[in-house]
């Protein structure tokens, strides 16, 4: 069983999983706009990402027997600059993300809360790979630079990238 304070702190991390698919979808569209559809699809398999861990909380408060609260979304930026911008500040995302979920795991452990605790360590080692994808298309772009066939290249490759949910997702 959950905690009050328990539940509060998982029902805001359902709210920041839900912003990141928002920025991401906002990225997104961008990327199509400029007509980067390799970029646009890499951000919108992250938004299938960010949208399946909101809902991988959700299910976990409910089996918990808490109650989940919805709040509104912030919106996002809407205004991007460069690729390499773009993925700097997608880095800059997920480190908040990262510390968020270190903030839920200390609060886990402070409540001798040890299913959350482990519930948790799916979310560490997830943000581990999340930072290690951005860091990798960020060394990347410094690579190529922001136009030509570099950049093109880049592009097409992460035209491959498909959305694996989780594998305990129902």
């Amino acid at each position: 069983m959950l905690s009050e304070k328990m539940t509060e702190a998982l029902n805001g991390q359902i709210n920041k999983e839900m912003y990141s698919a928002y920025l991401y979808m906002d990225m997104s569209a961008h990327c199509t706009y400029t007509g980067l559809n390799g970029f646009a699809n890499w951000f919108m398999v992250q938004y299938q990402e960010e949208m399946s861990h909101a809902m991988k909380i959700y299910d976990y408060i409910n089996e918990q027997g808490g109650k989940v609260v919805l709040n509104g979304i912030e919106k996002p930026p809407g205004k991007f600059g460069t690729p390499l911008e773009m993925f700097e500040a997608t880095l800059g995302h997920e480190q908040f993300i990262t510390k968020s979920i270190y903030g839920l795991v200390d609060l886990a452990n402070k409540e001798k809360d040890y299913a959350t605790q482990i519930f948790l360590q799916w979310f560490v080692t997830e943000q581990v790979e999340e930072e290690a994808n951005d860091n990798e298309l960020i060394a990347k772009l410094k690579l190529v630079g922001n136009e030509g066939n570099g950049l093109f290249m880049i592009d097409k490759e992460l035209e491959t990238r498909v959305f694996n949910p989780p594998a305990n997702e129902k």
